[in-house]
């Protein structure tokens, strides 16, 4: 929860390729101070069924700019695994990504926070391309 001298962060994930939540993905939090200052990792967490991630850590007094780690790979190998991929739309699983399957196996976004603000930041998956935005 934001306070007047911190930000907040939540997040969840959506993959567009089946029109559902992904659940599952690992997601760390980081914080720095400033632009030239180092990257602290704060902890993280993972999506649950509804692809939220409800419990990442507070942000600390200070901080400018957040990064969220989300390890995608390991979401798509299970998938793929689990024969989901079959439910995407003309999308071979491992078309032109490699011998992993995974073209993005993870995603980081990076951005500036203001304290006494909360930043709801969705990302929007699928094994081809993702998008976020700055949500509500």
């Amino acid at each position: 929860m934001s306070t007047e001298t911190t930000a907040s962060v939540s997040t969840h994930i959506l993959d567009t390729s089946v029109g559902r939540p992904a659940e599952g993905v690992a997601i760390a939090l980081s914080a720095r101070s400033g632009p030239d200052a180092r990257w602290q990792t704060l902890g993280g967490s993972a999506t649950d069924a509804d692809g939220r991630c409800k419990d990442l850590p507070a942000l600390p007094e200070g901080t400018t700019h957040v990064r969220l780690d989300f390890e995608t790979e390991p979401y798509f190998l299970t998938k793929q695994n689990n024969q989901q991929a079959e439910a995407q739309q003309d999308a071979p699983a491992n078309r032109d990504s490699g011998a992993t399957g995974a073209f993005f196996p993870e995603v980081a976004i990076t951005f500036a926070v203001t304290p006494g603000e909360h930043y709801h930041v969705p990302l929007l998956l699928n094994p081809f391309g993702y998008s976020v935005y700055r949500g509500s």
